[in-house]
């Protein structure tokens, strides 16, 4: 009699890892019964996840832990540079029910995860690799049965956190293995490895065990762990010779305690490994292995060459406060760090710019100190042009070359700061970047600086790859001016201009990036490729550069069978690591240059990743890893996309793991929206609500601040419109008949239409006001040749042949080329149009036997400045800017409710202050927004009468 297991399956859509760092968790929940009734047929409940919080009473007394994690390891073997990672983490279930444990990591995002597998009664239940479409076709199967969740979160500036869970029968244990390899990137001159430690419960067997070989050798070694005191280090094992490493942490169980009787971990914070490898002014470090040759170079003992630096700041409205004051005092120390050889300029933006001085200037201490001065002045006003700066940066170099104020030999760069998309002048990121990448033609540097969220960080990568530079998010924090130094500290330093590699060509191939415009100073450039020759004997690599004096010439000639020798002798190694280095390498050169390429490279490109991605079996952006396992329950499909860099960190907070808020369904609800969510006057702090959290300042005009335009219309229907740049809100309702279909956004440029159909009360009592409430929306690209038709029942995709039915019953996630919806359970959906806009549609739900109130929908308009100028729609019409005058604010016929007038599009009208809601973050109760109220169904305000916004259908344009 052969025994049946069901099958569950785990889609990990993940790109990870550059530092080291998990975090694990387990937490516990029973199986039980649900109280949530499922409306729709053939969709199974998800079972209900919950923690307990342990009651500050208990203190002192030993925890009853059911799931406990007896043994966790983390091994690592480095060799040169290159990191392979093993997580082991075994869990037992010690009660007498079955226990969902949840495994957790922090893992960084310059990682790929090559393995995950869990072992459960005797098997092992090992991923597997495929490309993305391939697991979203088994995602799309598991989301019409209602079974979905997440699994992949961003966390923190440099980490991803990922998770899996598993179902434990009584006594069971099961144990998880995760693996993962990075090439530890060389910054300031010291390599870095960081490994979170939190396990959050005491662990009888817990080890970290790194190993590391450099055939250069090792210049220092240090390790740090903030959450081990003085008398504790001595728990941590160094062992040094001139090319090998090993750090050994062990603690016991009693070194684990935060005091003799206690039972909480001492453990939870970073273990950092820090080192550096020996150096000389040579062509660098060649190792091959198994026909495949990693070469690394960052000679020692340059002279640093002049550098010319334009910075471009940014001082919009969205920059005032915190924001500007730490750019102000990071650019004032920045500008103390020149080098007098260097040469400077700064240039502010708002609307349009300005400059200091009126060419580029020595930085003499004279010049910065005046600069200084200048900096300390400047203040936050405006809207956001980037491209007129950007231009006016890029005439001042050519100017200055062109009357030879420069020196010859020196590094040109413009560092760009800013913390929105661009709203003024030239609006449209791509014109933009084509505008600077023509006008730079290869000349010069271009780095990027993103403060905050607001900003589609997206747009500004491409326009520093596409000109040889970098871009980086600067996150709003108290460190701001710390990271914003910390990045000008890595372009300091210009030590070679115009590196070129060179090997034998017939006896190379697939060669990654050879040729390079600077080596900065504490940095390092990785090469590596496969050796065609098997015969071949000596390998020789060339290095021409040009010093700060000089043109420069290295070579060095490697024995292969030599070389071989060394590497093959270490135990220190893993396997054939030079060729998964290359692979690993070249897939992260081939993502970056796939950001900028051109329609047709980009397919070669894709299809290259995806290649080498399937075939070392890394999870990259265009792969996902589907792991079976057994399930008692019904089956269940978990999906995680990796996030990208446009993604917000999702705020922590102590919540319990129920049916709204069990971690595995929080990956998806990625909020990634450049508008905070609405919060009352004086009101500030955090927000959260299940699987998201949000992060408001304190007054409305700060809320819109960061959106170039805001719309939504909720309840029956009660539209709010930003007025003023966003400093304050105008409101309005609509009386529609039940059945009528209004159009909310059309722009005929792309075919793009927003209609929403309005649904009337179960019982309409004669002579009295019918309230309507949308209770449909139809949302069609004609361009990307979608079209989404979202009730309160089910939302339903159209594309091209495809149709796709997602019940509201699951939390889901589908991504195209061209849009992208995440769904969750029985909350909202994120609808995404490429980059053109972005929309959230609330589900409202009211008791079903209630005698009057029907289930209904809510609109919100999160990103659309994209959309062009020809929008419109009874709230299209408003995503260009607003302005209205508001005075004699007096005493009105409602009391608290102050009346004033109002001049707006020509038009003098009675508004009347009030409160609207916005039902984002609690579709209960919702938020009060502060606006102005319009009588008479916006008369005056909106363009027309409502009756002139009644379309047929609900994909119709109101000019079909």
């Amino acid at each position: 009699m052969c025994k049946v297991k069901r099958m569950l399956s785990y889609l990990l859509l993940i790109s990870i890892p550059a530092l080291i760092s998990s975090d694990f968790i387990t937490t516990e929940s029973e199986h039980h019964k649900s109280d949530y009734v499922n409306s729709l047929p053939n969709v199974p409940n998800l079972a209900g996840r919950t923690i307990k919080k342990r009651s500050t009473e208990e203190h002192g007394k030993k925890p009853q832990r059911d799931l406990q994690i007896y043994s966790m390891k983390i091994e690592s073997k480095v060799t040169s540079r290159f990191a392979h990672t093993v997580v082991i983490s075994r869990v037992v279930n010690r009660a007498n029910v079955s226990k969902e444990a949840f495994f957790e990591m922090e893992l960084p995002k310059t990682a790929f995860i090559t393995n995950f597998s869990m072992s459960l009664d005797g098997t092992t239940y090992v991923g597997a690799v495929k490309e993305k479409e391939t697991a979203q076709r088994q995602y799309q199967q598991a989301v019409s049965r209602g079974q979905t969740a997440g699994l992949v979160k961003v966390s923190g500036r440099k980490m991803e956190k990922f998770q899996v869970s598993v179902n434990i029968g009584p006594t069971k244990k099961v144990t998880f293995e995760l693996t993962y390899e990075e090439l530890l990137k060389r910054n300031l001159g010291k390599y870095e490895m960081h490994i979170r430690v939190k396990p959050q419960q005491l662990v009888k067997h817990f080890e970290i065990d790194v190993r590391i070989f450099e055939p250069q050798g090792i210049a220092f070694l240090n390790v740090d762990a903030k959450f081990l005191t003085n008398n504790l280090t001595s728990i941590v094992k160094q062992t040094l010779t001139d090319t090998k490493a090993h750090i050994s942490f062990k603690p016991t169980l009693e070194q684990q305690r935060k005091c003799p009787d206690c039972h909480e971990t001492i453990l939870d914070g970073d273990f950092i490994i820090k080192y550096d490898v020996n150096r000389d002014l040579s062509a660098g470090s060649v190792q091959i292995v198994n026909g495949y040759f990693v070469h690394h170079f960052a000679p020692a003992n340059l002279s640093r060459i002049p550098k010319n630096v334009i910075f471009v700041i940014d001082h919009s409205g969205s920059m005032r406060g915190t924001k500007m004051r730490q750019t102000n005092e990071a650019l004032v120390k920045i500008l103390d760090d020149l080098d007098t050889k260097d040469h400077f300029a700064i240039i502010i933006f708002d609307h349009s710019f300005k400059t200091w001085r009126s060419s580029i200037f020595q930085a003499t201490p004279d010049n910065v100190t005046e600069a200084k001065t200048f900096v300390q002045t400047i203040s936050a006003r405006g809207g956001t042009n980037i491209n007129d700066p950007m231009l006016e940066a890029v005439k001042r170099l050519d100017q200055a070359y062109k009357e030879k104020l420069l020196p010859e030999r020196s590094v040109s760069m413009i560092i760009l700061l800013t913390d929105g998309d661009p709203n003024e002048g030239e609006s449209n990121p791509t014109k933009i970047q084509k505008n600077v990448k023509n006008a730079v033609n290869d000349k010069y540097n271009v780095y990027c600086l993103g403060f905050g969220y607001d900003v589609k960080f997206s747009f500004l990568e491409k326009m520093a790859l596409e000109n040889s530079g970098v871009a980086r998010r600067i996150y709003e924090d108290s460190d701001a001016p710390l990271q914003l130094q910390g990045f000008f500290d890595e372009v300091a330093n210009p030590l070679l201009l115009d590196i070129e590699f060179q090997y034998p060509e017939s006896a190379i191939s697939g060669l990654t990036k050879s040729s390079y415009g600077q080596l900065y100073g504490g940095s390092e450039i990785v090469m590596a490729g496969k050796i065609l020759d098997n015969n071949i004997e000596l390998l020789r690599a060339e290095v021409f550069a040009q010093t700060a004096n000089e043109n420069l010439t290295l070579q060095t000639e490697v024995k292969v069978s030599e070389a071989e020798n060394i590497t093959q002798q270490q135990q220190y190694i893993f396997g054939d690591f030079t060729e998964r280095l290359w692979a690993y390498l070249t897939i992260q050169q081939l993502l970056e240059k796939r950001i900028s390429a051109e329609t047709n490279e980009k397919k070669n490109v894709t299809d290259r990743i995806l290649e080498l991605s399937l075939k070392y079996s890394f999870v990259t952006p265009l792969t996902s890893m589907v792991v079976t396992k057994p399930e008692e329950n019904e089956n269940d499909t978990f999906v995680a996309d990796k996030p990208s860099d446009d993604d917000e960190p999702l705020q922590e907070f102590q919540t319990s793991f129920g049916h709204q808020s069990s971690p595995v369904h929080s990956a998806q609800q990625h909020f990634h929206s450049r508008l905070s969510p609405l919060a009352p006057p004086g009101v500030g702090g955090f927000v959260s609500s299940p699987g998201m959290a949000f992060r408001t300042q304190g007054r409305l005009q700060d809320i819109f601040v960061g959106s170039s335009i805001y719309g939504l219309v909720d309840s029956d229907p009660h539209f709010i419109i930003s007025i003023n740049d966003h400093s304050d809100a105008i409101c309005f309702n609509i009386d529609g008949k039940p059945g009528a279909i209004l159009n909310v956004v059309t722009d005929p440029s792309p075919g793009f239409v927003i209609n929403g159909q309005l649904i009337g009360e179960k019982k309409i009592e004669t002579n009295k006001k019918i309230n309507t409430y949308f209770g449909k929306f139809g949302i069609g690209n004609e361009k990307a040749g979608v079209k989404v038709e979202v009730s309160t029942q089910t939302i339903t995709v159209f594309h091209g042949e495809d149709k796709i039915i997602f019940p509201w019953s699951a939390t889901a996630y589908l991504a195209r080329e061209s849009f992208s919806i995440s769904i969750v359970k029985e909350k909202n959906l994120t609808l995404t149009m490429g980059d053109d806009a972005t929309f959230v549609i609330v589900l409202h739900r009211v008791w079903k036997n209630h005698p009057l109130h029907r289930d209904f929908l809510g609109f919100y308009t999160l990103d659309s400045h994209r959309l062009s100028n020809r929008t419109h729609g009874l709230i299209g019409q408003f995503y260009r800017e607003v302005n209205a005058e508001i005075y004699n604010i007096r005493p009105g016929l409602d009391q608290g409710k102050p009346d004033a007038t109002m001049i707006v599009k020509g038009h003098k009208l009675r508004v009347t202050r009030g409160y609207q809601k916005d039902y984002r973050l609690d579709p209960q109760r919702g938020t009060n927004i502060p606006c102005w109220f319009v009588h008479y169904n916006g008369k005056g305000f909106i363009d027309g009468i409502p009756t002139d916004y009644v379309v047929t259908s609900l994909f119709d344009s109101l000019y079909s």
